[in-house]
């Protein structure tokens, strides 16, 4: 790709990128509770209660509920918390891959949820460092623009990635645009000067391995993966981020929270209306009011309405506190997720507990459907780095395992019932208190060897003590028989 490609490619993404990237950056603001609400306070929640100029209605609160936050974190600690289990059907390559993957790999999937929640599509890239290790690591969706084939596969093409980087010399920042294809990656840049100057990013350094010293420098990079080296973790089928489905009602919570707030607020303002007042000086008058709690008036005779009234702001709680609830029910009913003020784990049965999680699973099934790919297109990558057997063909079977409030005593009883008709290995991924059942069948088959050790062991001492014991025999024996004899 040249100079003039790019820019074309950037001229036709560009209306489509912006708004993905306004859509995502939207998601993250409430996803840092910096709602609408707070529009007004550059993301900050404030409590104002002298911030309008309306005698009665004089508080003007801006309080950001945190709900976004709360359904997003929920799906991701329920559904990556623990990193889905790898098994490509070989001990050996599970393990080498296990290793690949490293510490990260459950942080990653956890991010990955985020990002897709928040973005509609996270995004990963994988690379080969110059040790010559497997990398991989997460890029902020905002940063990636796809290029996908037309075909009903929808395979991806290539990856345009746009980031900025500062520019030491002159103290301002330049974008960074790289283009990765199947075969090679290509590097350009803005001047820091003038943004619309696209110029070739000769960051690239080629090397004469046989002489050992530098050859020059260039902008493009040959990774000879063989793929795209970036996968997709798509949220839904749309790719369209969470927020949406529900950011009306968060809006409408808020409205209705601060609302209430400003009027508890504002129900402190007591105004007096003074009819017929005998002096000139309201000064005067709240003297007179604190010092003999008296007030004189002038009075006209009969009909006369000298006296003082109070102007207050009557509340209705009940209302509001209905509006607020039905409001929070129907979010958490539109984000799929759970409120915590509805948990209630007293005596809870296990079905109860799992018809409280119906609507997450849903969610989160929905997720580990989509992620199941994509984890299959990273633990290929890997295999192929690996020079592991069929990386293309060979099955991978990914385990993934709930974070919840479980009842496992009901759990523990179900594969009990169940354990005289099930495999050893489907026990394992049942079992309540088992985190990795790969680790715990390798345990059981130790626990069996060092079993049949002890009691081959215990059948070898039990013959020495049966040989020690017939020997007793016979020699307690002899001296009686030479008795016999000699009489």
């Amino acid at each position: 790709m040249d100079v003039k490609a790019l820019k074309e490619l950037l001229k036709n993404t560009g209306t489509q990128h912006k708004r993905f990237s306004d859509r995502y950056e939207k998601s993250i603001k409430y996803y840092n509770n910096e709602n609408d609400i707070t529009l007004r306070t550059n993301g900050k929640s404030i409590v104002k209660e002298d911030g309008k100029k309306d005698p009665l209605r004089r508080a003007d609160n801006r309080v950001s509920n945190n709900l976004h936050q709360l359904l997003v974190d929920q799906e991701a600690g329920y559904v990556a918390t623990v990193a889905p289990q790898i098994d490509v059907d070989s001990d050996t390559d599970n393990q080498r891959i296990r290793d690949v993957l490293g510490d990260q790999f459950a942080l990653v999937i956890n991010k990955e949820v985020i990002d897709a929640a928040n973005a509609g599509v996270g995004w990963l890239h994988y690379w080969i460092d110059e040790d010559n290790n497997f990398r991989y690591g997460i890029v902020t969706p905002s940063q990636i623009t796809p290029v996908y084939d037309t075909t009903l596969d929808n395979k991806l093409l290539g990856v345009l990635r746009s980031y900025k980087q500062l520019d030491t010399d002159v103290g301002k920042y330049f974008t960074v645009h790289e283009y990765w294809n199947d075969q090679e990656a290509q590097f350009f840049k803005t001047k820091a000067s003038d943004q619309t100057v696209i110029e070739p990013f000769n960051k690239i350094v080629s090397y004469d391995t046989t002489a050992g010293y530098e050859t020059g420098q260039s902008n493009t990079y040959t990774h000879n993966l063989g793929r795209v080296p970036f996968i997709p973790f798509p949220k839904n089928i749309y790719q369209k981020p969470d927020l949406f489905k529900y950011k009306g009602l968060i809006d409408a919570y808020d409205h209705i929270y601060n609302g209430f707030l400003n009027d508890v607020s504002d129900v402190q303002q007591v105004i007096l209306v003074l009819n017929n007042y005998g002096g000139t000086d309201l000064k005067e008058f709240m003297d007179t009011l604190r010092d003999y709690k008296a007030i004189k008036f002038n009075n006209a005779g009969n009909g006369d309405k000298s006296g003082v009234e109070k102007l207050t702001i009557d509340i209705p709680v009940e209302a509001r506190k209905t509006l607020l609830d039905l409001t929070r029910e129907n979010i958490f009913t539109e984000g799929q997720g759970i409120d915590p003020n509805k948990f209630e784990t007293t005596n809870a049965s296990g079905t109860a507990i799992k018809m409280l999680y119906s609507n997450l699973e849903l969610k989160a099934a929905n997720t580990q459907a989509y992620f199941t790919n994509s984890i299959n297109d990273l633990i290929r990558a890997i295999m192929r780095y690996l020079n592991l057997k069929d990386p293309e063909g060979r099955k991978i079977t990914q385990t993934w395992k709930r974070t919840r409030v479980e009842d496992d005593l009901a759990k523990a009883q179900t594969v009990a019932t169940v354990a005289n008709y099930s495999s050893k290995e489907a026990i394992a991924r049942a079992n309540p208190i088992v985190d990795d059942w790969q680790q715990e069948l390798k345990d059981q088959k130790e626990d069996i060897q060092n079993s049949d050790g002890f009691r081959s062991s215990q059948s070898f001492n039990n013959s020495e003590d049966e040989d020690y014991a017939e020997d007793n025999k016979n020699n307690s024996d002899k001296p009686e028989q030479a008795n016999k004899e000699n009489s």
